[in-house]
């Protein structure tokens, strides 16, 4: 009988059970509040940066000029949504540039190597 009245001055069973009933509401709590954050993280996790992937290449084959200093550069997140960034180096000027991506795909252009790029980072999530 002494271990079923145990907790805050328990003096009878109906005591214990208000005690117990109190201690689950708490937990109650507790698990609805830790639910609620698990899901905000897990959205924000979604949207944050999960891939990232580097290439590099020479855009101007055979002339030897600008050699391997040009690059295409994902960063993308779970759906695909991010930006792929590219450069293009030759000995007289580098050109960079910037452009949206949402479910793996650009409303701009994409270059080869930007392509492949971002097929490297979508393949590296899934």
């Amino acid at each position: 009988m002494g271990k079923l009245l145990k907790g805050k001055g328990s003096v009878s069973i109906e005591d214990s059970l208000v005690n117990i009933e109190k201690e689950l509401k708490s937990l109650d709590g507790f698990k609805s509040k830790t639910e609620k954050q698990l899901s905000l993280d897990d959205k924000r996790i979604r949207r944050s940066i999960q891939a990232v992937k580097v290439m590099r290449f020479n855009p101007f084959k055979g002339t030897g000029a600008g050699g391997n200093q040009s690059f295409a550069s994902a960063f993308i997140d779970e759906e695909g949504n991010g930006v792929v960034i590219s450069s293009l180096y030759s000995r007289d000027r580098i050109s960079v540039f910037a452009k949206g991506l949402s479910s793996f795909n650009s409303e701009f252009e994409l270059s080869d190597e930007e392509r492949e790029v971002i097929k490297k980072a979508e393949s590296s999530i899934k």
